[in-house]
């Protein structure tokens, strides 16, 4: 009982969440959306420049894409977000004037989720039969009009469960950025919730955190699952009423 007392005090202080929740609503779960929703954005649009060049006819733009993806998923992110923050961050300073480091995480997450999608669109694209593309020449379309109307949205229709895992990703990856020192009104979740365990010496409020993060997280799980099965068994056809039994609802209704 001693040890069941010890874990509940540890990890289950009502106080000591009570205290830090408001915060974390306040605070911590906008800055925690704003970084993954505008780092998935702009990662989006990145992601897909480097899988058309991925796939482009020009070698030099196929080197390009596949040195930068490399790179940036083989570095872990917390030495990605401690290289674009501490190092580039006095340069960005020195022309802005800003002190703030939350543009960097933003561009830390931005250039390390762009990696990721790109690779995500380029499997996509790649696995669009070529019947289709030379289908779509064979009725007139030039080679760039074929892959913008035909190809690539049939490849980003059947990678949207990838997606979606991305941005759960983003979500969970924006808990580094606390690194980068951001300002008290920038603070993210796990950022809050660690100051607070840091004054209280108790560590109920990193399972606040953590209780934020899944009732993020889960519910976009759960929509993966649905969107893969939805393009795997598409619309549920309607069915049409058997001859038979129309003839006898009629006599039924006679």
């Amino acid at each position: 009982m001693d040890i069941l007392k010890q874990l509940a005090d540890t990890f289950l202080d009502w106080k000591a969440m009570g205290e830090v929740i408001p915060k974390m609503f306040a605070v911590g779960l906008p800055n925690t959306l704003v970084l993954a929703i505008i780092s998935g954005i702009i990662g989006t649009a990145l992601g897909m420049l480097l899988a058309l060049m991925g796939i482009s006819r020009n070698a030099a733009a196929r080197w390009v894409a596949r040195v930068y993806t490399d790179i940036l998923r083989g570095l872990p992110p917390v030495l990605t977000i401690l290289v674009i923050g501490f190092g580039f961050g006095p340069i960005v300073r020195e022309f802005t004037g800003s002190t703030s480091p939350y543009p960097m995480a933003v561009a830390a997450l931005s250039l390390m989720s762009g990696a990721y999608i790109g690779e995500i669109f380029r499997s996509g694209i790649q696995s669009v039969d070529k019947g289709q593309l030379e289908a779509s020449r064979a009725l007139g379309f030039g080679y760039g009009a074929s892959m913008r109307l035909v190809v690539v949205p049939q490849g980003i229709r059947r990678v949207l469960p990838a997606l979606v895992n991305q941005f759960i990703a983003l979500i969970k990856e924006s808990s580094l950025v606390f690194l980068l020192g951001l300002l008290a009104s920038e603070r993210e979740i796990f950022q809050i919730g660690k100051d607070a365990a840091a004054t209280t010496g108790n560590l109920s409020p990193y399972v606040a955190a953590a209780v934020f993060y899944l009732v993020l997280t889960i519910p976009l799980t759960h929509f993966v699952n649905w969107i893969d099965a939805r393009l795997r068994t598409g619309r549920p056809e309607k069915k049409e009423p058997d001859d038979a039994a129309a003839v006898v609802g009629k006599g039924a209704q006679a």
